[in-house]
């Protein structure tokens, strides 16, 4: 498919990558993908309507807008329910679905705020069915897992050139593009080339400044997979080979890629070893703040009482506290002290928990200010990225001493969400549940359920109903 100036070797990955997610198909996936893929999309869907009052929800919405030329058509907003192309509500629905970092998390990233907006968007565009619909999140969420494994050595990010999550993440919105827009091996090569073209530089500028311009990072990917799925479909000469080319894509990332990996286990589905959150947090903060409202909860533990929280062994960039308050969404969001305060006053998660007032809210920060770092070394982010990688997650102990002199202590090696303690229908459906009733009302929280879990007997033409405003 055109000649190259650059010798891709002997490698095929890329050749057998497209090929793979072209043959993906519903009839050929195990029940627990299917199910897997149907809740992670009631999931996503749920912590974006969770995030309705953030300000900035608003401004991504009004951005989608303005992107758009004003409303106008065939996907939703699922935040308002204004209609937009396909392209401007993957923006929008990416960025929000990140707000509260309420999703998901993988290798290394959130696939979720790729793959489901692209994919909804699309499927609504074209007015497909929920089996094609499937098929598009599995190859999203597929082949993003191997992209991302294959450009960060699991155990040395000394020879990564640096992190930046929606460095890989497009190729989960770009590969659910493709997939839909029902293009061939050749053209979903393609596909991932431009993505390759349209990918972010890595950088670490929003986890340095504690910017909540993080969001819309995963807005942007979701967009650019979209459009790279446009383009491949119109067509375009040559820009094939991505993953086998020397610096097409891995060599900007990493001085060691395992390209290798992009063809990785494809007997497997790795989509059942991504990570659920079930807090709205940043991953590393998951576990502790679970582990303290247990304990709370069983203990029957009040604020007011609390005299100290020893977080053992703490983790690196997630322990800071700051006595005048904190200045964004997501600095208090990575902050365990922030987080654990905020949950034990309000054990009920959702987006109130960073209101503006509570960032600087005396009662929360006086209680955030006695959650200290344990005495062990602490878990370096590489060191916990490593287990994970390695199917387990860092455990931690949480010790929780009243005034009194009392003390309770709490251990837990991952928190529920994580592959080993998956959330089961149940769980998923009432975190939706209590997610979507901050917009909706319980009749139709139900109904988007019900169309979400009877997915391969809908068509997608029907789904932005359901998130109109008024009914």
């Amino acid at each position: 498919m055109g000649r190259k100036y650059f010798d891709a070797g002997n490698t095929d990955y890329t050749k057998q990558l497209s090929e793979y997610a072209v043959g993906l198909r519903y009839e050929g996936l195990p029940g627990e993908v299917v199910e897997r893929a149907k809740l992670m999309t009631l999931h996503t869907v749920g912590v974006s309507l969770a995030a309705a009052q953030v300000p900035l929800t608003e401004r991504a919405v009004k951005t989608g807008l303005r992107l758009n030329g004003g409303e106008g058509g065939k996907a939703t907003s699922w935040v308002g329910g204004q209609k937009l192309s396909a392209a401007s509500a993957a923006f929008v629905n990416g960025t929000v679905s990140d707000m509260l970092d309420w999703e998901d998390c993988s290798w290394a990233g959130h696939p979720s705020a790729g793959t489901f907006p692209a994919a909804v968007a699309l499927a609504e565009e074209l007015g497909l069915d929920g089996k094609k619909y499937i098929e598009g999140v599995v190859a999203g969420l597929e082949v993003y897992a191997r992209v991302a494994m294959s450009v960060q050595p699991p155990r040395d990010f000394n020879h990564n050139k640096g992190w930046g999550l929606t460095s890989w993440q497009i190729y989960a919105s770009a590969a659910a593009a493709a997939k839909l827009l029902g293009l061939d091996a050749g053209k979903t090569n393609q596909a991932y080339g431009l993505a390759a073209l349209y990918t972010s530089i890595p950088t670490n500028l929003t986890q340095a400044t504690m910017s909540d311009a993080y969001h819309y990072e995963n807005g942007q990917n979701a967009l650019s997979g979209v459009l790279a799925g446009y383009n491949a479909e119109l067509g375009i000469e040559n820009l094939t080979d991505a993953f086998d080319i020397p610096y097409a894509y891995a060599e900007q990332l990493t001085s060691e890629p395992k390209r290798d990996w992009v063809v990785k286990d494809l007997d497997q589905f790795l989509l059942l070893k991504i990570l659920i959150k079930h807090w709205p947090a940043n991953m590393w903060v998951q576990t502790p703040v679970e582990i303290a409202v247990e304990l709370a909860q069983q203990h029957a533990i009040r604020p007011e009482d609390i005299e100290e929280i020893v977080v053992d062994p703490p983790t690196q960039f997630r322990m800071h506290y700051y006595p005048e308050g904190f200045s964004s969404l997501m600095e208090a969001q990575f902050s365990n002290p922030f987080v654990i305060a905020s949950a034990l006053y309000d054990p009920v998660p959702g987006a109130q928990w960073y209101d503006k007032e509570r960032l600087s809210d005396p009662k929360i920060l006086a209680l955030a200010a006695k959650v200290k770092p344990g005495p062990s070394e602490e878990h370096t982010l590489m060191g916990s990225f490593n287990l994970y990688v390695d199917g387990k997650f860092p455990e931690k102990t949480v010790t929780i001493t009243l005034k009194d002199g009392t003390r309770y202590t709490g251990v837990k090696a991952g928190h529920k969400g994580h592959p080993d303690d998956m959330l089961t229908r149940e769980e998923f459906c009432g975190l939706f549940r209590l997610n979507a009733g901050k917009v909706f009302g319980e009749a139709r929280v139900e109904q988007i359920i019900d169309f979400v879990l009877d997915v391969e007997n809908r068509n997608f033409a029907d789904f932005g109903a359901l998130l109109a405003p008024g009914r």
